[in-house]
């Protein structure tokens, strides 16, 4: 299989215009290249499915679907904005869709679970959890508790964090991809945050450590 893959400190622009060229020789009848194409945002995809879902197996099967998606609607892609936006975005929808699925099988006992835990917290400024010391993180117990955490958002705000701290991206492709405006992104993913501070208190420092952005994406899988 020929390797065209870019080198790993290309530019956001040389990325870009790699994307188009590999677009256009995959439309242009070169269809072996499509994994090339895709293979960056694997993990990517497949994670943002998975925050959504809660479940690997479905998550696994959503980022198939995803890729399955992406090519068979790959002439509609336009290049107005980056290709892993699109992919993302194909992501996303990916995920509510499934999201909705289970939901429908198991309404009543969704609704016999849901708990609002907003009076369960003093009114107190907190630490960022983004700014966790790196070495701490590599305690199992802490991952666990900071993917838990981010999976017990609610979904307007989890997938705001998803976004935001785990694939790292800025807040106009974050705007973009979920199809709403950039202030709304900045109000949703402060809430967020918020909540993911309340959850993980107990592991967090009293001096903060200098912030780590999406330490997320880096943690040992």
């Amino acid at each position: 299989m020929r390797q065209l893959a870019a080198p790993q400190q290309a530019s956001s622009q040389e990325t870009i215009e790699r994307e188009k060229a590999l677009i256009s020789r995959i439309l242009g009848g070169e269809t072996d290249l499509f994994h090339e194409l895709i293979r960056p945002y694997e993990r990517m995809v497949y994670l943002a499915i998975f925050a959504m879902v809660k479940n690997e197996t479905d998550a696994e099967d959503g980022a198939q679907e995803v890729m399955i998606s992406a090519y068979r609607h790959l002439r509609s892609f336009r290049g107005e904005s980056k290709f892993s936006t699109w992919l993302i975005t194909i992501a996303m929808n990916e995920g509510r869709k499934r999201l909705r699925k289970t939901k429908a099988a198991g309404l009543e006992s969704l609704d016999e679970n849901k708990e609002e835990h907003e009076g369960d917290f003093a009114p107190v400024e907190l630490t960022d959890w983004r700014e966790i010391p790196s070495v701490a993180l590599e305690k199992l117990e802490l991952r666990t508790k900071v993917r838990e955490a981010v999976q017990g958002l609610p979904e307007i705000y989890r997938e705001l964090v998803v976004l935001r701290d785990l694939e790292e991206l800025n807040q106009e492709e974050t705007a973009a991809a979920l199809g709403i405006p950039v202030t709304l992104v900045k109000v949703r993913l402060h809430r967020g945050r918020m909540m993911m501070q309340k959850k993980l208190v107990p592991y967090l420092k009293t001096t903060a450590a200098p912030a780590r952005k999406g330490f997320l994406g880096r943690l040992p899988q």
